[in-house]
């Protein structure tokens, strides 16, 4: 595998940061170094990282919060590097969608291998499908409709681009990811709650309407974000 990954170390320690982030960039990576979530958040939405070694134990949020907020919006792969050593955590965090648990102290040359045991699945990965290939370029086309995860468009059916908020943007993302699936509101809040202060359940809600009124037909009639009464949302359009 080509040395040109891209790495985020998120690491409140300085010293355990400073020594991963200098044995991960001898083996030919490249590093990004973030000691809380906001910075986390933050590298992660301004440059193209491909995957994430996560500390549980950050000043400003729990790790576990942090996974669950980055597998809302994306399958960008995580590994979880902390000292928590109890089965409570690991499961927390692989239930959460965490791609692998490595618990302190560590050898640094398993960690190496562990990372590019993940970055190698994602590169080989089966693209014969389209379901695949969607899912490595971010394209999702409904009712003539172009969501672009990745380059944050959305174009619609006349060829005009609509404009989204960042967080009605995320949300619609995260429901077309997992078409006809319902959705909890707490997912989604997952999914928007960097992009808004002391989010509720309310803003969900708000938020699916503002989304419908721009690309439902007849938005008191939704065909495409439809609601499971007592469960949440569901994305229903069929993705082409």
């Amino acid at each position: 595998m080509p040395n040109n990954k891209h790495l985020l170390i998120v690491e409140d320690d300085e010293l355990v940061q400073s020594l991963l982030a200098a044995y991960m960039q001898n083996e030919g990576f490249k590093v990004s170094i973030a000691s809380t979530g906001k910075e986390m958040l933050a590298c992660i939405d301004s440059e193209t990282i491909d995957l994430v070694l996560l500390d549980l134990g950050l000043p400003d949020e729990d790790g576990l919060v942090l996974a669950r907020q980055v597998r809302a919006r994306s399958s960008l792969p995580i590994i979880v590097v902390t000292a928590r050593k109890d089965q409570k955590n690991r499961l927390a965090a692989l239930k959460i969608g965490a791609d692998d648990y490595l618990t302190k102290p560590f050898d640094p040359e398993e960690l190496s291998l562990r990372v590019r045991n993940i970055l190698g699945r994602a590169d080989d990965g089966d693209t014969s499908t389209e379901e695949a290939l969607r899912e490595r370029t971010e394209i999702f086309k409904f009712q003539g409709w172009v969501l672009d995860a990745g380059g944050h468009i959305l174009t619609g059916p006349d060829g005009d681009k609509v404009s989204l908020t960042r967080a009605e943007f995320n949300l619609l993302c995260a429901l077309a990811k997992a078409p006809n699936r319902v959705l909890s509101r707490d997912y989604l809040l997952d999914a928007v709650s960097q992009d808004a202060d002391a989010p509720t359940d309310r803003l969900i809600d708000v938020l699916i309407s503002r989304v419908r009124k721009k690309i439902e037909p007849n938005p008191k009639k939704p065909e495409i974000i439809t609601t499971v009464v007592g469960c949440g949302y569901k994305f229903s359009a069929q993705i082409e």
